[in-house]
């Protein structure tokens, strides 16, 4: 085991000192930021885990143990009015309790996957959000969202009133803190979108994020202390960059200048579940670059998610990491789904993919830069799969042997993807009302 050890912390090291320091929309990489850089390389290393197999065996086998009832493949577009289901083992965890909204923080109980440790700002005080407007980035005004996200003690971060908030610059968060819009429809809107950098333990739950745009940078406070310059930022809908125990949960989320959602730079120890996407051209990056051998630490779970219409490529298209893609229902895609390069692994179970008409994007998955004889030895398993309309999985990698590194990913018992449709039916922003289940 000390061996072991050992090892692990030589891999880290030598993934960490490949961290480019003017990277992120940082204009001046200060004393702040490099501290803030420091700190979040030891946290990406213990949030990594040496082995994926247990949490992606761990999240398969309570979905199997969750669902009942019918497994019909077809989805039910109609507004759904009967009693509270919690279809998957995220849900049921907080949704059918009509105590939710007395017990909010309970929701930091219900994380699965690789984001399992993010408990958000569990430990801290309940912050209310009374004021939709973002005016002021270098003091901003309290009751705002962006005046919530800088303080520095652990936060749960509520809105009084539904509400339409454009942010003026990208929203920089600091670490501990839970966005939670259950009870309200917050969109955030027509502005730039979320920053997690440098930071650690985040759960964004509830949102609409919709129409994000790049923000032209300049002087924006990131914490209570601290006011730097940013350059400008990419308009992506949340950024994730040298970041972990992150968990996104239940957003409705469309049309985004650059990214619905990137994790780059070493981000680990991440869940995105249970959310909407649609209109959109490149919906999920993980890894920016195929230089950034950090992202060898990279572990994220896409669970529980509808990735609908509109939508073209990226639902992700990931590098180097290990990626568990699991019960998501793919129901529209114009080029691909499911890409990636630079050897990242992927494992596709029990999701169900339904191709476009068009004969020549039929095919799920998509390698960029390596010819068939590197990118077949790359990990991509399918397993339980759905396939509709000539929609089909091109696997790679060694298969089922002894010798497979992740081998009792192979044993994990998946629901199929038949029961995908019951698994995402609540996928997106909920309707939660007060005293009632959501």
């Amino acid at each position: 085991m000390a061996v072991a050890n050992r090892t692990s912390v030589l891999f880290f090291l030598s993934l960490v000192a490949v961290i480019p320091v003017l990277q992120a929309n940082i204009g001046e990489f200060d004393a702040y930021w490099q501290q803030k850089a420091k700190e979040a390389e030891k946290t990406a290393f213990k949030a990594y885990n040496s082995h994926p197999e247990v949490i992606t065996d761990s999240l398969a086998k309570q979905v199997d143990a969750t669902l009942v009832g019918t497994n019909a493949t077809r989805r039910n577009l109609r507004k759904y009015n009967g009693p509270c289901l919690a279809t998957n083992p995220i849900d049921r965890c907080w949704r059918c309790r009509p105590d939710w909204m007395s017990d909010r923080k309970r929701l930091a109980d219900c994380a699965q996957g690789f984001g399992h440790k993010a408990i958000g700002g569990k430990e801290g005080k309940f912050y209310v959000v009374t004021d939709p407007s973002d005016n002021d980035m270098a003091n901003p005004k309290p009751g705002t969202l962006r005046h919530a996200v800088i303080q520095e003690e652990p936060l749960w971060i509520i809105f009084a009133k539904s509400m339409v908030i454009r942010l003026n610059q990208e929203l920089i968060m600091t670490s501990n803190k839970t966005i939670d819009a259950r009870g309200t429809h917050v969109l955030i809107a027509n502005g730039a979108g979320i920053t997690i950098q440098f930071i650690q333990n985040v759960i964004i739950h509830g949102l609409h994020i919709h129409n994000i745009v790049p923000g032209s940078g300049g002087m924006i406070r990131d914490s209570v202390n601290h006011i730097g310059f940013r350059t400008r930022s990419d308009g992506d809908g949340i950024s994730i960059f040298s970041a972990a125990n992150i968990w996104i949960d239940h957003v409705s989320m469309s049309n985004c200048s650059d990214g619905i959602i990137d994790a780059i730079m070493g981000s680990t120890g991440i869940t995105i579940s249970n959310s909407h996407f649609t209109n959109h051209n490149e919906v999920m990056l993980f890894g920016a670059n195929d230089a950034h051998v950090v992202d060898k630490i990279m572990q994220i779970t896409v669970a529980f998610n509808h990735f609908g219409q509109g939508l073209e490529q990226r639902m992700p298209r990931c590098r180097w990491g290990f990626i568990h893609v699991l019960n998501n229902d793919y129901t529209h895609w114009l080029m691909y789904a499911i890409g990636g390069s630079s050897q990242p692994t992927i494992i596709s179970q029990g999701n169900r993919f339904i191709a476009p008409l068009d004969p020549y994007a039929k095919q799920v998955t998509h390698r960029d830069y390596a010819t068939e004889d590197t990118w077949s030895k790359w990990q991509w398993r399918s397993e339980g799969d759905v396939m509709m309309n000539g929609a089909f999985f091109v696997e790679s990698g060694e298969p089922k042997i002894e010798k497979y590194p992740f081998s009792r990913l192979e044993m994990i018992q998946a629901k199929p993807g038949s029961y995908v449709t019951r698994l995402t039916r609540f996928a997106g922003a909920l309707d939660c009302k007060p005293n009632q289940p959501c």
